[in-house]
């Protein structure tokens, strides 16, 4: 059954792809499961008035005109009628500054300093437009160059490229220091990957963020190793303390090994050429077993730096099941476990009915979740526990199945982490709709040529998620980054976020 399944999928893709050749319509879009919108409050009537979008209040100072009219002799004056129109000013302004120049009686010469902002041949609005229409308008580097030489820019695509990448050191510090502020005071975090070209070769990127924060990074590779990596936010050490010594021993590193890094006096190293050449010398590179002793205890001391730094220390990590993603306090996505019972192949009409019942019974319970995350209590905890072994341990005579319904129930506890922990989300949405900028620009430019290409796009991406989350519009950000003139002050954001973190 599960051959002829395979040789079905082949069938439907080599339809798919003679109907594209020959220019036909393709199959349908068939919608994911739905399951967080399944279980929320029903949405009103199609009768009932929906409430409209409010009074519009412009964002800038209002200027008042007062437009006449010719009224006949005799005509009573009753006021003005107001009446609301934005506008857009779009124009190149030019400028050319006269520097003196004097020559002072002891030999040298002075220049007159440029004004505030001024930093290269092009001014920070200029800058900002650039950025913000690269970044958050998801332009392409050709079509940005087109737009500013239309409306009279003198500049150049490889100027762009300077603008879009050149003297960012201190957005990338910002976006380093945002990481840093989230994993240092969320109680959450929610993680997600997504593909990423980088140097004409495939790599990775790594969403980190919450309801407050969003920072994406790009490796080649998307091991633990990495995400470990990551998490130390900027920092380059290693560090064998309680909480490296607990994952280790977590990992099934063997205790003679435990015990011979425990004995040596040395417990942080600088960064991995230290540590490999501590490693050395205790013998770990030589060793051939399962685990690997290298990685294990390499994996252990990265854990170990990031509770140095007071990341993640009583914080829960919540993925979709990737196995890189499981450390520490980890939860599970309820959407991405009740999708595989949705996308479970069936073959018969038991098979169907078995499979919709399960995904009722899931369903509802995940309403339930909901219900309680709202109002937590040890006897709704309890109940909820007692529940969940009943739904996931029950025979249906669908042996696919019931295989899928064992395996989800040995992520009990990853499943239930909500029970503990009531602030934590049920799914992984908020991760997805962050990474779906990374996808959009991945679509619209493939990949990145340089490090530092790879870093700004990282970096002004995450900014201006975080921007969104905090309430800051990422035009007034960047305008008081780059020092426009007349734009109000924009705090640093993770000041903004450790604030939100520890309210008063």
């Amino acid at each position: 059954m599960g051959e002829v399944a395979g040789l079905k999928q082949l069938v439907i893709e080599q339809r798919a792809e003679i109907a594209r050749l020959k220019g036909l319509k393709g199959p349908p879009t068939i919608k994911p499961s739905g399951m967080d919108q399944a279980t929320g409050p029903t949405k009103p009537g199609t009768l009932e008035r929906h409430p409209g979008r409010g009074k519009v209040v412009p964002r800038v100072s209002i200027e008042d005109r007062v437009l006449k009219v010719a009224a006949p002799a005799g005509s009573r004056f009753k006021g003005y009628e107001t009446y609301m129109v934005q506008e857009l000013v779009l124009s190149v302004h030019a400028i050319r500054y006269r520097r003196e120049r004097w020559v002072t009686p002891d030999g040298p010469t002075m220049v007159a300093p440029l004004p505030d902002g001024i930093d290269g041949h092009f001014g920070p609005d200029l800058r900002r437009f650039v950025l913000m229409q690269y970044h958050q308008g998801q332009s392409t580097l050709p079509r940005l160059t087109a737009l500013l030489q239309s409306v009279g820019v003198s500049i150049s695509k490889r100027e762009v490229q300077r603008l879009l990448t050149e003297k960012q050191a201190g957005f990338l510090d910002e976006a380093r220091d945002v990481l840093r502020a989230g994993l240092a005071t969320s109680p959450w975090v929610s993680v997600d990957d997504t593909g990423a070209r980088h140097k004409a070769a495939n790599g990775f990127c790594t969403q980190i963020g919450n309801d407050r924060f969003t920072w994406f990074g790009t490796r080649p590779s998307k091991s633990r190793l990495n995400f470990l990596d990551l998490l130390r936010a900027g920092h380059t050490d290693f560090v064998l303390n309680d909480a490296a010594f607990a994952y280790m021993r977590g990992r099934a590193l063997p205790a003679a090994l435990i015990a011979r890094l425990a004995a040596q006096p040395q417990t942080a190293f600088t960064d991995r050429a230290a540590w490999s050449a501590h490693l050395d010398r205790l013998g770990f590179a030589g060793l051939h077993i399962t685990p690997d002793p290298v990685q294990i205890a390499t994996e252990g001391a990265l854990w170990g730096s990031i509770h140095a730094h007071d990341f993640l220390r009583d914080a829960v990590v919540l993925s979709d099941d990737a196995g890189q993603f499981a450390i520490g306090q980890h939860a599970l996505c309820w959407v991405h476990a009740e999708r595989l019972v949705h996308k479970l192949d069936t073959f018969t009409d038991l098979h169907r009915a078995a499979q919709q019942r399960i995904r009722k019974l899931i369903w509802n319970f995940y309403a339930d979740l909901k219900t309680y995350r709202s109002a937590p209590s040890t006897r709704g905890r309890l109940a909820l526990r007692a529940r969940f072994d009943r739904i996931f341990r029950r025979g249906t005579g669908f042996a696919t199945l019931d295989r899928l319904l064992a395996r989800l129930h040995a992520n009990k506890a990853e499943l239930l982490m909500v029970l503990e922990r009531p602030e934590i989300p049920l799914h992984t949405n908020g991760s997805e709709n962050d990474i779906r900028c990374h996808v959009t620009r991945r679509k619209v430019s493939a990949g990145t040529r340089s490090d530092l290409g790879r870093d700004c796009r990282d970096a002004f991406l995450g900014l201006g998620k975080t921007c969104a989350k905090l309430g800051v519009a990422f035009w007034d950000y960047l305008g008081s980054r780059l020092g426009v003139s007349d734009q109000r002050d924009i705090p640093p954001l993770p000041g903004l976020i450790r604030c939100r973190g520890h309210p008063a």
